[in-house]
């Protein structure tokens, strides 16, 4: 075990892969300070991560938290319920039923609108030659996508990515933002619930309504907060996959060329890409129901377990020259996307827009290149998540 009082809120913000690098070498468990200052142990080593996101001792279920730990962000109860709080039996019956979103065959037929919306947003980038490909394309795409599977309207979808931004990174200036960003989405969700009782449409939600009202299966949190982490995830990991991904082409021109010469490798690529630099440093924290041993560590019931996914991906010892982007590369077994039966549900969507929009930016914008230094490159000052600020480019 090794100590490390204040890692959580100073080195992983700036250079998160060297400090992981630095930590896998020195311990395979660390005891940390969480980000709101309370204790967690921190795990950076492939296989002790692996075994611990499928460990049923590990979890996800706040009651299982010793008072004053870290849990997590704070949501009321009606967008508290939802599959990242809970273990089986309530988890499994709920993704059981949100599964069947995300079938290959109804992600599939999803492929002709993610590609139209992609079509239309490069063809909005006009001929002005340089843009912010966060705020023009790789935010929009995800957004658009979701909300159509979902049937959010149109004019409510700016207030959403402002509202989910502002959870994923929240401004230390001003503490009452994310409060009121709960505040907005929860009376937004209020309204969409009840607008599609009186109106139900050929949408995701008005299934989920239909499931909750005729068989009873959702209780009214468990609906609301099902939609929230629908919305909120489906957002918020295609768009930091979608800009990572590109910027590391940018950034390893041979690898472009590669890509560019054979498209047919974009499947495979999107899993480096994830493992290289995924949408997630962490996965949800997790709280033992018993002591267990992770690693050499025994960690106390109750206390607070962090998983580095980011970590776990660089670690030489599972994936050789682990710091070398290598779009050849086996990919077999990251975990970018988790592992056991929190497997992320929406994997197969995200697979799918990360590789139309980049098939769509390799066929119509064959000269794109980075405008400016990546030093100089915005991040999103969170410790769980990984994703630019913004992107800008020429073409």
């Amino acid at each position: 075990m090794s100590t490390d009082q204040d890692l959580l809120t100073r080195d992983l913000l700036t250079d998160p892969y060297a400090v992981y690098d630095r930590l896998r070498d020195t311990a395979p468990v660390h005891r940390v300070v969480g980000p709101d200052g309370s204790p967690a142990w921190l795990v950076t080593r492939y296989g002790d991560v692996r075994e611990a996101l499928a460990n049923p001792l590990l979890s996800l279920d706040k009651r299982h938290a010793l008072p004053g730990g870290y849990k997590g962000f704070a949501l009321p109860p009606a967008l508290d319920a939802n599959l990242l709080n809970m273990d089986p039996p309530d988890h499994t019956r709920i993704r059981r039923l949100v599964g069947r979103a995300f079938t290959p065959r109804r992600v599939e037929q999803l492929r002709a609108p993610v590609r139209r919306t992609a079509d239309r947003l490069l063809d909005a980038l006009g001929p002005q030659g340089s843009a912010d490909l966060i705020a023009a394309y790789a935010a929009p795409l995800p957004v658009t996508v979701i909300c159509d599977l979902l049937g959010v309207p149109d004019e409510h979808r700016r207030d959403f990515r402002t509202w989910t931004d502002v959870l994923v990174a929240p401004d230390p200036a001003r503490p009452q933002a994310a409060k009121e960003a709960v505040v907005a989405m929860l009376g937004f969700f209020t309204q969409l619930l009840a607008d599609k009782r009186k109106e139900p449409a050929d949408d995701l939600l008005s299934d989920l309504i239909a499931a909750r009202d005729e068989g009873d299966r959702l209780s009214e949190d468990e609906l609301m907060s099902l939609a929230f982490l629908i919305l909120f995830a489906g957002y918020e990991n295609t768009v930091q996959l979608i800009g990572t991904a590109v910027l590391a082409l940018l950034q390893h021109p041979d690898q472009l060329a590669a890509l560019r010469a054979d498209p047919s490798q974009l499947p495979a690529a999107i899993e480096e890409f994830a493992r290289y630099d995924g949408p997630a440093l962490l996965a949800i924290r997790r709280f033992p129901v018993e002591d267990v041993t992770i690693g050499d560590v025994t960690v106390p019931a109750g206390e607070t377990v962090l998983l580095s996914l980011a970590a776990a991906n660089r670690d030489p010892r599972r994936f050789p020259d682990a710091d070398r982007f290598d779009l050849g590369r086996d990919t077999a077994g990251h975990l970018a996307l988790g592992h056991g039966i929190h497997y992320c549900v929406g994997a197969p969507l995200a697979r799918l827009e990360t590789r139309i929009a980049l098939t769509a930016l390799l066929e119509r914008l064959p000269n794109l290149q980075l405008d400016g230094d990546p030093g100089d490159l915005r991040w999103r000052p969170s410790l769980r998540a990984r994703g630019l600020l913004t992107l800008p480019v020429t073409y």
